[in-house]
């Protein structure tokens, strides 16, 4: 409804300049709120919801673009007008923007010097993610990055098929030395038994192998933890 009291159920019926699409091409996109960003991606609503309506309805029930990001096809399908191809396109724009914000990241030329380079590369990415997936950082001698490689077998609390496929891929990929990264769902990276246990497990293959395991690294929602920051790296 506007001033008058007109009730709109299509975009095609707003005055042009309050168009999403058309203020985009006439003032750019930085002028779009959140919504109409949304709005724009999205194309079209439902019957008597406009595309504006249904983003923000998506932004609300989400709390904010990471959630809208981070949900899940049943979730997102629960919404009027929210169809599989709708929900694809959302999802490939989002994982667009997070893989520009990982180039935007980039690797300082004397290779990764901190836990913290190695969290904020991976942590964008890794930190919204609703199951746990273990991820590796390939290294060479001066600690540059040579490949990120993901674990497709198991998780921390199946240890022995990720230390197999972690040495097999860092061999097979002439690694000097690994950063190995997993993510808690839960949003809390406290390490957990079976991370402590895994941890020193890794240590020592990489010791048997010649491999420098430098990190075990936990992405949480808004932290990270880091075995070698608390001196726990050592057999």
């Amino acid at each position: 409804m506007d001033d008058t009291g007109r009730v709109f159920t299509s975009i095609r019926d707003w005055h042009e300049q309050e168009r999403p699409r058309e203020r985009l091409v006439a003032q750019g996109e930085h002028t779009l709120s959140n919504a109409e960003l949304l709005a724009v991606i999205l194309g079209s609503g439902a019957r008597g919801v406009t595309a504006l309506d249904l983003a923000r309805a998506l932004l609300a029930e989400s709390g904010g673009l990471r959630g809208v990001g981070a949900a899940q096809f049943s979730f997102l399908k629960r919404f009027k007008g929210m169809g599989q191809a709708k929900i694809c396109r959302l999802k490939a724009c989002l994982e667009i923007a997070r893989r520009m914000l990982e180039e935007k990241r980039a690797i300082p030329e004397k290779g990764i010097s901190s836990p913290k380079d190695a969290a904020e590369l991976l942590g964008p990415r890794m930190r919204d993610l609703k199951k746990e997936v273990f991820k590796m950082l390939i290294l060479d001698s001066q600690n540059r990055l040579i490949r990120i490689l993901e674990i497709e077998e198991g998780t921390v609390n199946y240890a022995s098929p990720i230390l197999r496929e972690v040495f097999h891929k860092a061999l097979e990929n002439f690694a000097a030395a690994v950063i190995c990264l997993h993510n808690h769902p839960s949003g809390n990276p406290q390490p957990s038994s079976e991370d402590r246990k895994f941890t020193q497990a890794l240590v020592r293959a990489g010791e048997l192998l010649q491999i420098e395991v430098l990190d075990h690294i936990i992405i949480g929602e808004k932290d990270y933890f880091s075995f070698a920051d608390e001196g726990l790296m050592k057999r």
